[in-house]
């Protein structure tokens, strides 16, 4: 069975497709000249089916969309939802930004956050959604992943998600986490 992914970012559909290609789902990027619908959601959940609706509607393909981000409890749940527009500019502009924002602030607990909308054939919308529980560091840390992957620290693996093997990220992850519920979803309905 073929899904499209509302994304065009290369590091996530290579992990919805490892993932989800246990199932025997093959997971498509959005084809170019789709529609970028507003995410105007207040949760990463409205976010989420927001991208699936719109991408579903533009291929006639069921769709899946995630919406994550990094909440950091001494920014009060900042980046968040915005966690991609935190500021302008590339991956590192935003990570520069984020540890600006936290000088001089002892708590660095923070969680990465993921909830996964997938529009199925048959119009039905299923939600879920992952955490994963971590530290921020003062410093990038690692080259592996992307976004905040060299900050977000995991004490159990004494490493950040930059550094860690793309397989055990694919099995600890928020996404992992949110693409596992999914996964259990799906096998009743596919």
């Amino acid at each position: 069975m073929k899904f499209v992914l509302a994304s065009h970012n290369k590091g996530k559909l290579k992990e919805m497709a490892a993932i989800l290609g246990e199932l025997g789902i093959e997971v498509a990027s959005l084809p170019e000249g789709a529609p970028e619908p507003e995410e105007n959601g207040a949760t990463f959940e409205e976010n989420a089916r927001i991208k699936a609706k719109a991408a579903a509607e533009f291929t006639g393909l069921p769709a899946i969309a995630d919406d994550s981000g990094l909440c950091v409890d001494a920014l009060g749940g900042a980046p968040g939802i915005r966690s991609a527009r935190y500021c302008e500019g590339t991956d590192a502009d935003r990570n520069a930004f984020l540890l600006k924002n936290m000088e001089g602030k002892e708590d660095r607990a923070c969680r990465f956050v993921c909830a996964i909308a997938c529009v199925l054939a048959d119009g039905e919308t299923v939600t879920v959604r992952g955490e994963c529980e971590g530290e921020l560091l003062h410093e990038n840390h690692g080259a592996g992943g992307f976004g905040y992957d060299p900050l977000f620290y995991v004490p159990e693996y004494e490493c950040t998600f930059g550094e860690l093997a793309p397989e055990v990220k694919n099995r600890i992850s928020h996404r992992a986490r949110a693409l596992g519920r999914l996964r259990d979803v799906l096998k009743d309905k596919i």
